[in-house]
């Protein structure tokens, strides 16, 4: 069993370096002229015309509404609302949402655990006035069997 592993392990190995040295030909092989193609051509190809106009890459703008011009000040993107411009760009907007998302998850965090410091205080107070659920259910039960007996009497 330890031959046979051994044997897999060199196997391998030898295939990684074979493997790398006929990558390293193949790229070689890939960098030679490429302008001889079956030796019919050898005038050299023209290179295509320049555009006339220089291409600018323009980022595409977006006019905000007014709830995102909100959110573009909540997020201290800019201070006023005089101060936002007539369009801002996409990322500029997904950056302003993503602050607002975080900004609201953390409140709902703060929320959370002020609801439950809360709960534990007015837990800590009925368990004082000895109030529990299990009581407070009997008590209704009671209350609902006298109604019945009330009705049931009435009713005879």
């Amino acid at each position: 069993m330890g031959i046979l592993r051994s044997l897999c392990l060199v196997a391998g190995h030898c295939f990684r370096l074979y493997e790398r040295n006929a990558s390293s030909t193949l790229k070689s092989a890939r960098n030679t002229d490429l302008k001889r193609i079956n030796g019919f051509c050898t005038k050299p190809q023209e290179s295509p015309k320049a555009p006339t106009q220089s291409y600018r890459h323009r980022v595409p703008l977006h006019k905000p509404t007014d709830f995102e011009r909100k959110t573009l000040l909540w997020s201290g993107h800019f201070k006023k609302e005089e101060d936002i411009p007539e369009t801002v760009s996409f990322a500029m907007l997904d950056a302003a949402k993503n602050k607002i998302r975080v900004k609201v998850t953390y409140l709902k965090i703060v929320l959370t655990v002020a609801g439950c410091i809360y709960m534990v205080f007015e837990g800590k107070k009925a368990a004082k006035r000895h109030e529990s659920l299990t009581s407070l259910n009997l008590e209704r039960k009671a209350h609902l069997r006298e109604e019945a007996a009330m009705k049931y009497l009435c009713c005879i």
